[in-house]
């Protein structure tokens, strides 16, 4: 019996040269086995000799062999490398081999690959990153996984590719892999305890995950057969999991009630009588636009109720309702956004979808009481596209920023704000009267008159929309530092 000792659970390279000077050698499968690490082999076990007689020939193998036996020495299973040199040893004689779909041993191959690379998948699907702060390293993302099978070597490039601009670690009970910007390494496995149990970005990733959950669409046994409960501890998202699956009938019965789609055929015949009793006119700048002989709000109210019969552009038939701003008439700040989304049609009311929730998650962590503040947008009506029953958020173009920037004129006029917060482009070019691009405006203080600066961010509906986590952590992270320079210029607003 010879014996060929590996250096680590899944040391593909190790095995494969092992298994050429074995197959040189002529070594029958059940005359050999492989140790990893520290294990002692059997007590009449000869170790493999490092070399091969030079007459030796070479095997061949069909070139899907490679990447099969790739994925067979990661498969949880004591005998795993002499069932691949098995393969192999049989290949030499049967060129075919893999082509029989029939064979024992074939199809055993097919069942340990395919459960190797679902392994590999549920990895790349359930790591979750939280920040450190390392003395050496800075900011380092560390997470813990517990795999099935021994695919950390296996998965690792993906990760690195995935976060290449990222300093992190994954950690597992046998290896753990480490990239610190420019090369990958492994190193020995860890304990739990050594990842870090929460980070910064835990909470807005809850507020997201919580917003996005569809209690509609909700299947607890393909969740639970697709989210193994053995990852649940990993993922900060699963606390939320059966409190949302308890609320999901009734947050079910909500939606239905709300029905945040299409406007009824009631709404349609309503909107029809109006048009009737209110017909669209002119633009009058002294009086606002579509308003006939109505004079100018004295008061944030009457402008509201103006506002309501608003018919300017065509923005007003499919919208449900005028979305006007909310917040003290002697608010210090105006905060302006794009345009109302689908939950702020429904509403009535300025930043309360999940955007809006990102909105308070920074304003919250830089100290802002929000009840301070007068929360607007840019463009009063919700513009969309209809897919279905849905409704998608479509961007409003510049002669519909123009025309409601009338209304928006009218709302700095009555609050009179020591600051304007314009939350993206559109907001800002509706304030300035042109177009200018975030980059080069943004945590600038920009003045507007004797009284009255500007301070242009992005619209929080952009971090949601970031798929790349260390993307988002840093996006978050200069949004916050907005909120605070708001807080800084307006120290009026603090909470409390």
């Amino acid at each position: 019996m010879y014996n060929a000792p590996l250096a680590f659970p899944a040391d593909f390279d190790g095995w494969r040269d092992a298994a050429r000077r074995a197959l040189t050698l002529r070594i029958p499968p059940e005359e050999i086995s492989f140790t990893v690490g520290g294990e002692t082999p059997g007590l009449f076990a000869e170790e493999l000799p490092e070399t091969a007689p030079a007459t030796a020939a070479q095997p061949t193998v069909p070139k899907a062999f490679p990447d099969l036996a790739r994925k067979l020495v990661c498969y949880a299973d004591e005998d795993r490398f002499v069932f691949a040199y098995r393969l192999l040893w049989r290949l030499q004689g049967e060129k075919k081999l893999l082509e029989i779909a029939a064979d024992p041993d074939v199809l055993r191959a097919a069942e340990m690959e395919k459960a190797v690379c679902r392994d590999s998948h549920k990895m790349k699907a359930f790591v979750r990153f939280r920040e450190i702060e390392d003395a050496e390293l800075g900011r380092h993302s560390v997470a813990w996984f517990e795999p099935f099978h021994h695919t950390v070597e296996l998965t690792a490039p993906f990760f690195v590719r995935r976060f290449a601009g990222m300093v992190w670690t994954i950690l597992t009970p046998e290896r753990t892999a480490h990239w610190n910007g420019e090369e990958l390494a492994f190193l020995p496995g860890a304990t739990r305890d050594m990842a870090p149990a929460d980070d910064d970005m835990e909470a807005l990733w809850l507020t997201y995950y919580a917003s996005i959950f569809n209690p509609a669409r909700l299947k607890v046994k393909a969740m639970t057969a697709e989210m193994p409960k053995k990852y649940w501890a990993n993922m900060p998202e699963t606390a939320l999991v059966k409190p949302l699956i308890a609320g999901a009938e009734a947050a079910t019965r909500r939606m239905l009630e709300t029905r945040p789609s299409l406007p009824s055929l009631h709404s349609e015949k309503l909107r029809e009588r109006r048009a009737v009793t209110l017909p669209r006119m002119e633009k009058t700048p002294e009086l606002g636009p579509g308003l006939g002989t109505n004079k100018a709000p004295d008061t944030i109210g009457e402008a509201q109720e103006q506002a309501a019969h608003c018919r300017a552009c065509q923005l007003w038939e499919p919208a449900t309702q005028t979305v006007f701003g909310k917040g003290p008439e002697d608010a210090p700040v105006i905060f302006v956004g794009e345009q109302p989304g689908d939950q702020e049609d429904i509403a009535g009311e300025p930043f309360v979808g999940p955007a809006g929730k990102v909105f308070d998650q920074a304003l919250a962590a830089a100290g802002i009481d929000r009840s301070q503040a007068y929360v607007t947008n840019a463009v009063k009506h919700f513009k969309f596209e209809p897919r279905g029953k849905r409704r998608i958020h479509a961007k409003p173009n510049t002669s519909e920023i123009s025309v409601c920037r009338w209304w928006l004129d009218q709302e700095r006029r009555l609050v009179k704000p020591k600051l304007i917060v314009a939350l993206g482009a559109t907001a800002a070019q509706a304030v300035l009267g042109r177009s200018v691009t975030i980059k080069a405006t943004r945590s600038k203080l920009i003045d507007l008159d004797e009284k009255t600066k500007l301070i242009v961010t992005v619209h929080p509906s952009y971090l949601l929309r970031l798929p790349d986590e260390a993307a988002k952590a840093r996006e978050t992270k200069a949004f916050r530092a907005d909120m605070a320079l708001v807080l800084q210029t307006v120290p009026e607003l603090a909470v409390g």
